[in-house]
């Protein structure tokens, strides 16, 4: 069974595939900071239902992108851990009032409005990582590339960007083909090992790997440097393609969807919905 590369692009027939990668960008810019700005729980709410109708209407399976799903899970979970230890009552600050449900030790005490903070907090992560990682799968890194230019962006930084998109599919693969050769020189790295035996012997993977990389680079360089990449201002792009309709309704989206949340947030003058009053 292949394994399926960890933040590469998914090549399939979806609506979302289908529009062009400045539309796609746009969208998730616009989306990203809507969602960052708000901490109205009513429009994460919305943002929640539309980021699972977007991941459903791209195609992309969750065991495709499970692996960056379990380290942002991680991420969002040491995250709250650390604002809960470093200010286990900042809700309470936050919202103006205190429901106490019951104390841990000392300070640390657990209250209905640092709940309700952590409830909002962790909506936003999920109302952001699923787009993200759609983004990544469902546009192709030239095209990335491209939207990148579109927008102002200089070409040498979409390009860039691009490699190192294309990168990480190779990386993995090189990655578990050392591995593999490793494993048949008699090298154990499953998890029957110790775990210090085990880290000790990733270094034989680590070193080809990295070798191999820095080769790859070398290569790449030359190749670009032969045939005069940075030496014009502008360039053309072979993926661009042009917006139809279905990217024209998408911006107009991007746009209802930052209003929505900038005008739903701030409409009493406050980020934050407060049920507590």
């Amino acid at each position: 069974m292949a394994k399926v590369a960890v933040l590469s692009y998914i090549k399939r027939k979806s609506p979302v595939h289908d529009l062009v990668g400045t539309t796609k960008l746009i969208f998730f810019l616009a989306w990203s900071v809507a969602v960052m700005v708000t901490y109205d729980t009513r429009v994460l709410v919305c943002f929640l239902i539309g980021s699972f109708a977007i991941f459903k209407l791209s195609k992309v399976k969750i065991k495709e992108i499970s692996f960056v799903l379990g380290l942002a899970a991680v991420f969002l979970l040491m995250n709250n851990l650390f604002v809960y230890l470093f200010s286990p009552e900042y809700g309470v600050d936050l919202y103006g009032s205190r429901t106490l449900l019951f104390t841990i030790a000392g300070r640390y005490t657990i209250t209905a409005q640092q709940l309700f903070y952590h409830l909002n907090m962790t909506m936003k992560v999920v109302c952001v990582i699923p787009v993200a990682l759609i983004f990544i799968a469902c546009t192709d890194p030239s095209e990335f590339a491209a939207s990148l230019a579109s927008i102002g962006v200089s070409y040498r930084i979409g390009y860039s960007v691009s490699l190192a998109l294309r990168y990480i599919p190779d990386i993995q693969r090189e990655y578990h083909n050392i591995s593999q050769a490793q494993q048949a020189r008699g090298i154990d790295l499953s998890g029957k090992d110790k775990f210090f035996t085990r880290l000790k012997n990733s270094v034989a993977i680590l070193l080809p790997l990295i070798l191999s990389s820095l080769n790859r680079i070398e290569t790449i360089s030359n190749a670009m440097e032969l045939r005069g990449f940075g030496k014009k201002k502008k360039r053309t792009w072979y993926v661009q393609r042009k917006m139809e309709r279905n990217d024209y309704i998408t911006l107009f989206l991007s746009v209802a969807v930052l209003v929505f949340s900038m005008v739903v947030t701030f409409w009493d003058g406050n980020r934050y919905f407060n049920p507590f009053l």
